[in-house]
């Protein structure tokens, strides 16, 4: 099934909450998102088995190989191995969930695993306990993140990928210290351009610190050597350590888009079906759903949003393109 641009969809990010306990500067500023923000009711949120019916859907009819559990939070949503456990048995090649790590435990990454979770990826802005104290505006320790994914490697769900959004002004200057941290273990840092994601962030371009900059930080350290995409459809430029110590990834959304090879379709935890991260508003599948649709019937819904899909917001944002209604990255997930 290919859009109106021939992209297929290959990867399916799933919302399980719209609630998280970080209020990160770039994401859920805590102005906005503060103690009166009225979150979904559970009545609103997607069932496991709504959740299920509709990724054995996208699997069977759309070739969808990749789910990722996000949020919000995900480890806030209540017996999540449950739904794990469901989607392991969907024909997935991949099943991935992102954190931030705070309330990943020894038992709960054993849990995850257990349940057939393959993989994790995991937030960490900084090294430095202040500035990550200062982005995520909780006041959560590094130390408890570092604990988090030490207790995923020791599950096996790896590889770890290592999330760092890159604000100018706040922490571009942990690059090095964090790209040191974990050369040689495995686990792959992706630093991702800061993006115009929703309306609430503050977004300004001039607080971007592009990938080529990030790139060259980090290769006067330690020389880089190039790495093509693995996939059609891969965001990160993929860069490895020229000594052998492992790789980095770059996403660039911002200054060099990757629109073209977009594959990812995102369901929201009250089940809206977005074509894009930028996008303005869903498709409601919840109303199908509740409402006694067939299987079939979800599926020429779905096809339909699908086929009609042109999103490529990032190839040409500009003045006029960014002050438009967006939902917020909390809502959807990353």
């Amino acid at each position: 099934m290919l859009d109106s641009l021939s992209r297929p969809a290959r990867d399916l990010r799933i919302s399980v909450t719209d609630r998280c306990n970080f209020r990160c500067v770039y994401c859920m500023p805590r102005e906005v998102f503060g103690r009166d923000f009225a979150f979904l009711e559970r009545e609103q949120l997607l069932t496991f088995e709504e959740i299920a019916r509709l990724a054995q859907i996208f699997v069977r009819d759309f070739g969808v190989e990749k789910v990722r559990l996000t949020g919000g939070e995900p480890l806030l949503r209540r017996d999540l191995e449950r739904l794990i456990a469901m989607l392991a048995n969907v024909g997935l090649q991949d099943l991935t969930l992102t954190t931030n790590g705070s309330l990943l435990t020894r038992e709960k990454a054993r849990a995850l695993r257990d349940a057939g979770l393959q993989r994790l990826t995991v937030s960490l802005d900084s090294l430095d306990d202040a500035v990550f104290r200062r982005m995520n505006d909780v006041d959560f320790p590094v130390a408890r993140v570092l604990e988090a994914i030490d207790h995923a490697a020791e599950a096996g769900l790896q590889p770890i990928k290592i999330d760092v959004v890159v604000r100018r002004g706040m922490n571009e200057a942990s690059l090095v210290d964090i790209a040191r941290r974990f050369r040689g273990t495995q686990h792959i840092v992706r630093f991702i351009e800061y993006m115009d994601v929703g309306n609430t962030n503050g977004w300004r371009m001039e607080d971007v610190v592009s990938g080529r900059e990030i790139v060259e930080t980090i290769g006067a350290e330690w020389p880089l050597v190039p790495v093509d995409r693995s996939y059609f459809g891969e965001v990160a430029e993929r860069w490895r350590y020229a000594d052998g110590m492992g790789e980095i990834g770059v996403i660039t959304s911002v200054t060099q888009p990757f629109c073209g090879t977009c594959t990812r379709a995102r369901l929201s935890a009250d089940g809206e079906l977005y074509t894009c991260l930028f996008a303005s508003r869903g498709h409601d599948l919840r109303a199908l759903l509740r409402g006694g649709a067939s299987d079939d019937e979800l599926s020429a819904a779905v096809a339909r949003v699908w086929r009609a899909r042109d999103d490529r917001y990032s190839e040409i944002r500009s003045e006029a393109t960014t002050d438009l209604p967006r939902v917020e990255m909390s809502h959807i997930g990353g």
